[in-house]
């Protein structure tokens, strides 16, 4: 009789675990290994570097600074707005992101931050920037400042910016030189760079960008920091 008891209960523990270890399944966030993430085009330094100080301004006219990248996961993509085709698409996808993120879990939400930091300070007012940034999600923020202030935060993230004509400068005093002194697109790079809570740079997400890839990315680093 005791040997019944015992296999019963021993079945019921078992059946236990089994159920424990299906909730725990269901409810565990979906994450990515370190080599899963490089396939996808994610690279993590290896120690994350601090930023050091700089100072630019939002949309909003405030201040952006280091306090500004604390305490949350920024994914921030360096562009203008009127980029033809890569700034559209990445942003987009940080949006796409930002959606899902909210409709799944408010709380992980509020823990992700998209940020566009324009690198044509001449084209993009502060104007500009609040329509571009917040068309992709009213949470985004738009960024610019001088270019030698742009430069001071770009060096120390890895990404490289650089004015470009479109076509041979008009003649100085001809009516075309203005129209020409506005001929020009911005070269950039196209990562998206990942700054940690505690304001350090923390990696990058190349080209093409994904929504599932930079979703999971966040889940996997806000629950591991």
């Amino acid at each position: 009789m005791s040997t019944i008891k015992s296999t019963v209960l021993l079945c019921l523990v078992f059946i236990g675990i089994v159920l424990v270890m299906f909730v725990i399944s269901v409810l565990r966030v979906p994450q990515l290994s370190v080599e899963e993430m490089r396939s996808k085009g994610v690279f993590l330094l290896p120690t994350p570097r601090d930023i050091a100080a700089f100072e630019l301004t939002d949309h909003m006219g405030k201040k952006f600074d280091r306090s500004s990248i604390n305490g949350r996961w920024s994914f921030v993509f360096f562009g203008f707005v009127s980029c033809p085709d890569v700034c559209p698409t990445s942003m987009s996808v940080l949006g796409t992101v930002d959606r899902q993120l909210q409709a799944s879990d408010p709380e992980l939400a509020e823990q992700f931050q998209g940020i566009l930091v324009s690198v044509d300070p001449e084209r993009d007012s502060i104007e500009n920037l609040a329509r571009y940034a917040t068309a992709f999600s009213p949470r985004f923020l738009g960024v610019t400042g001088p270019r030698e202030d742009l430069v001071g935060l770009t060096t120390q993230v890895n990404v490289a910016f650089a004015k470009v004509p479109l076509a041979e400068p008009a003649p100085l005093g001809s009516a075309a030189a203005d129209v020409a002194a506005d001929a020009y697109t911005v070269d950039h790079t196209g990562n998206i760079v990942i700054i940690n809570p505690r304001g350090h740079y923390h990696g990058f997400i190349k080209l093409p960008h994904d929504p599932e890839t930079i979703r999971l990315t966040f889940q996997t680093l806000a629950s591991q920091f």
